[in-house]
């Protein structure tokens, strides 16, 4: 079961697929049983891999949406990366308000138990107010979309995971998925520093590594 869900969140793969890949190993199971898996395993990664991170983001931070379609109907996905490119949160809301910006850096504040020194966002309305009462009015706050790029740049993991799965069919499965997908994706990325060189045989014992411990960690809960 953990294969299974780890792959779908990982890999670009349908429900369908999975079924199919495995019945070539001789394991047979329907689509149905996929995102029943995904459905009870995927909020136990993404809950303990958000434990995991208590403490250890950055404290500045890059605030940016992108969209994702639910039920036919575009949602915006909040999310927040520190300079270093570690994952802060994730958010999705069905609305991009006031109440949604601040809902989301509550939940940063929350997750990372960290306080941020600057906010980089793109300049939403929303955002000035939003900060300075979630996050305090000492908080740097810079609105560039210049200087945003870095969070534009990092939506691509999402949005090309979701692109091949033509929109969710329901607000909480699009919000356990990509809260799941983003956590995940960022405990396997590899921490690397400006100009540092990681061998390809390095980066694949920490993957065997990283996967083991997300084993570990569904079998502990």
């Amino acid at each position: 079961m953990f294969l299974v869900v780890f792959w779908r969140l990982r890999y670009k793969l349908s429900l369908r697929d999975l079924a199919e890949m495995f019945l070539i190993r001789g394991l047979v199971f329907t689509y149905e049983a996929v995102r029943d898996w995904e459905a009870k395993l995927a909020p136990l990664l993404a809950e303990g891999l958000r434990k995991r991170r208590a403490g250890k983001a950055g404290r500045c931070w890059h605030v940016d949406e992108t969209y994702v379609k639910v039920a036919g109907a575009w949602c915006y996905l909040d999310r927040a990366i520190d300079r270093d490119g570690n994952l802060v949160d994730v958010f999705l809301s069905e609305t991009r308000d006031m109440a949604a910006a601040k809902a989301f850096l509550r939940s940063a504040r929350s997750v990372t138990q960290v306080e941020p020194e600057q906010v980089t966002t793109d300049g939403h309305t929303s955002h000035p107010k939003a900060v300075a009462d979630e996050l305090g009015t000492d908080v740097d706050h810079r609105t560039s979309q210049y200087k945003s790029n870095v969070i534009e740049q990092n939506h691509r993991g999402i949005k090309g995971r979701y692109r091949s799965m033509r929109g969710f069919k329901n607000f909480d499965a699009a919000h356990r998925f990509c809260r799941a997908f983003d956590e995940v994706r960022n405990f396997l990325r590899p921490a690397t520093y400006i100009n540092q060189t990681i061998s390809p045989a390095r980066r694949r014992v920490t993957h065997v590594q990283r996967v083991a411990a997300l084993r570990d960690l569904i079998c502990a809960a």
